[in-house]
């Protein structure tokens, strides 16, 4: 099954990489995850020509948390010059791994609060219910 990098699953992996980080709050976390989307839409890779050096900042900072990659591609032009190529990638398999494990965080929660009111049942009931 083909996963898919939307704007939920990235503020997923967002918040999972900088889970106790002082100064991220939920509002950045949307801002970034919204900012990266606006470049990659359907598409899990974009040309490094179409970022200001400001924006790149903040991809430079996303490669750093593994939520990006770089690639560069070569291509011969006229007289033999190296055109170089840069592109930007959405790390998919980092952000399914994230998403992932913050799905089975919350089924475990939920999982135990389960458990949690059959645990206190006394005895009593139980015996009612027999």
């Amino acid at each position: 099954m083909h996963f898919a990098v939307t704007i939920e699953n990235l503020r997923i992996a967002l918040s999972r990489l900088l889970e106790g980080e002082e100064g991220t709050d939920r509002e950045w976390i949307d801002r970034i995850a919204e900012f990266v989307m606006d470049f990659f839409g359907y598409e899990d890779r974009i040309l490094d020509n179409t970022l200001t050096p400001r924006d790149r900042d903040v991809f430079y900072m996303l490669e750093g948390m593994g939520l990006l990659k770089t690639e560069m591609e070569e291509a011969t032009i006229q007289k033999g010059k190296i055109w170089r190529i840069h592109y930007w990638i959405l790390n998919t398999e980092k952000i399914r791994s994230l998403v992932q494990d913050s799905v089975d965080l919350e089924t475990d929660e939920e999982n135990k609060e389960e458990s949690l009111v059959y645990e206190n049942l006394s005895e009593n009931i139980w015996k009612q219910h027999k």
